[in-house]
């Protein structure tokens, strides 16, 4: 029989006796506790987690799975099988897009610009007429010296004659040898001067083409840098016009000196090394083509040693002075085992893969990265092809956690979250804040009203 409520203890007539109403008082007390204790009881005798409401088993629900009672699942990972493939090894570095010729046009006479034959961008053909000078001062330069030279022929023929007359003379003995001698040197200077007059005539010749201006080679022209009507001069450092060859172009890019062993190999065996140019983002190829050359000394200053790649750039995607990403093949690795870059991880230990075993668990395994492609990273020790390994959600893992597998990029099966339960046993559904009475403070699913949320009996203070 439970002990009667506090409200139904009386209170102890005050004894005259000092020692008697002590004791009395002391009896009150402990009776008018128990009385709370056993008052604060529902019927029954049922604990106070009972007049709450809580199913059995709740606490247990809620331990594993949170708030709402949701039952723990392994976490979801994408995964990827490990591949046999072949894997190019590239020696990649920031070029700078080079022309293999490039001139100013400059004149190499003074003169009159008259005019200019060519469009600012235009592509231009070895031997097109680029500009025009003035050529009258120089053709009457030629005329002139034409004229000298005809009159100096005409001496020289005339000594030359003089020279076999005196010859016949001098052998008849009718004048003196030295008269003939000085006829031959006669001959002889006018000939030195027929000769100088060629020369002149030569030069003035060569003047008069200088006043046409051709294209060397196939090239791009850039813009004019002197309009016509203006005089030019040979010692213009501006020049008329700049000529960039463009097809082919190359490419100079620089290695580390501790790669060029590796390149002089292939150089030394005659094979040809393919080269790829990538703009800045290194996802759009702009052209293909070989190593052409090597410097001839290592850059003490930065260790390292320039190549030259040569590109046919018959699209024109390779601009001179463009910076580029070059990548240079210089081997294969024949049958390596690849995976996602996104299953190697690195931590204190080094480079390691998430491997899932058949049980759905997963182990740690450390692994020696190779040569990266694209997304794939070639591993040369410590995984075997066929393997699965972990691709994403490797941060939520450690050795030997249980996981849920999905597709790539997938969320993995939510069915036993949606129909978690909030006992061990799933007897009560999950539930969500604001799905009914579970929620609600004062009362207790079941209670009909009789429980507060406190867990006091009916009439308890």
């Amino acid at each position: 029989m439970p002990a009667a409520p506090l409200r139904h203890c009386r209170a102890v007539p005050r004894l005259a006796s000092g020692l008697g109403a002590m004791a009395l008082l002391l009896a009150s007390l402990l009776g008018c506790g128990r009385a709370r204790e056993d008052g604060a009881r529902p019927p029954g005798g049922a604990p106070r987690d009972a007049a709450r409401g809580a199913s059995p088993g709740a606490d247990a629900g809620a331990g594993r799975g949170g708030r709402g009672g949701a039952v723990a699942r392994a976490p979801a990972v994408a995964v990827a099988s490990a591949v046999l493939e072949d894997v190019p090894v590239y020696l990649e570095a920031i070029g700078t897009v080079t022309p293999l010729q490039s001139v100013v046009v400059r004149p190499r006479v003074d003169g009159e610009l008259l005019r200019v034959f060519f469009q600012e961008g235009q592509r231009v053909r070895r031997g097109d007429l680029i500009a025009t000078i003035d050529s009258r001062p120089f053709a009457v330069v030629l005329a002139q010296a034409e004229g000298a030279l005809a009159r100096d022929q005409a001496t020289l023929a005339n000594a030359r004659v003089d020279r076999e007359r005196y010859q016949a003379l001098v052998s008849e003995g009718s004048i003196a040898a030295q008269q003939r001698d000085m006829q031959e040197s006669r001959v002889r200077e006018l000939e030195a001067t027929v000769k100088a007059d060629q020369g002149v005539v030569a030069g003035a010749r060569l003047n008069l083409a200088y006043t046409r201006l051709e294209a060397p080679f196939d090239a791009l022209a850039g813009l004019r840098r002197v309009d016509p009507g203006n005089l030019v001069h040979a010692s213009d450092p501006e020049g008329i016009v700049a000529l960039t060859q463009v097809e082919p172009i190359a490419v100079v890019f620089p290695i580390p000196e501790d790669e060029l062993p590796a390149v002089l190999r292939h150089v030394r065996a005659g094979d040809p090394l393919p080269a790829e140019a990538y703009d800045r983002d290194g996802r759009t190829r702009l052209g293909s083509g070989n190593l052409s050359a090597t410097d001839n000394q290592i850059d003490s200053a930065t260790g390292t040693v320039k190549l030259k790649a040569q590109f046919a750039n018959q699209d024109g995607a390779l601009f001179p002075s463009q910076f580029v990403n070059v990548k240079l093949l210089i081997d294969t690795l024949r049958g390596a085992v690849v995976v996602p870059s996104s299953a190697v991880q690195r931590g204190t230990q080094g480079a390691f893969v998430y491997v899932v075993k058949e049980d759905r668990t997963v182990a740690l395994r450390p692994v020696t990265p190779g040569p990266t492609v694209g997304e794939k990273v070639a591993i040369t020790s410590g995984l075997e092809s066929g393997t699965t390994v972990v691709i994403d959600g490797a941060d939520k893992l450690r050795e030997g956690s249980s996981v849920t597998v999905s597709a790539p990029g997938g969320r993995g099966d939510r069915s036993q979250e949606r129909r978690g339960g909030a006992g061990a046993g799933g007897d009560a559904p999950a539930r969500r804040p604001g799905d009914g009475a579970a929620e609600r403070p004062g009362r207790t699913p079941g209670s009909n009203g009789a429980g507060s949320a406190r867990g006091g009996a009916p009439g308890a203070p």
